[in-house]
């Protein structure tokens, strides 16, 4: 008996793409790197390589680590405001 497969393909055209908005320039040359731990087990330590793998890279003018309290939370505004004013990229990370 020959068993029938129905596959969903969930492909649809992507939203027409707007104006990007303006890059903002790097503070002095060099890159502020913000961090966003998640709570989950290791993601400090996961985090904590990434961060040297951009330093040994990139020139890296200052780094802000906030930690979120809790994994299944979103993260505060007045810790993503932080990250907004004192960072020019963002790195999350989850671990266990």
């Amino acid at each position: 008996m020959s068993q029938k497969v129905v596959l969903a393909v969930p492909e649809a055209p992507p939203p027409p793409l707007t104006t990007l908005p303006p890059l903002r320039p790097l503070h002095a040359h060099a890159l502020r790197l913000g961090v966003l731990d998640n709570s989950k087990g290791n993601a400090d330590h996961l985090l904590a390589m990434i961060v040297e793998g951009v330093q040994s890279a990139l020139p890296v003018a200052s780094v802000v680590s906030v930690r979120k309290l809790g994994a299944g939370m979103p993260a505060p505004d007045d810790l993503l405001d932080r990250l907004t004013r004192e960072a020019d990229c963002v790195v999350s990370a989850m671990a266990d």
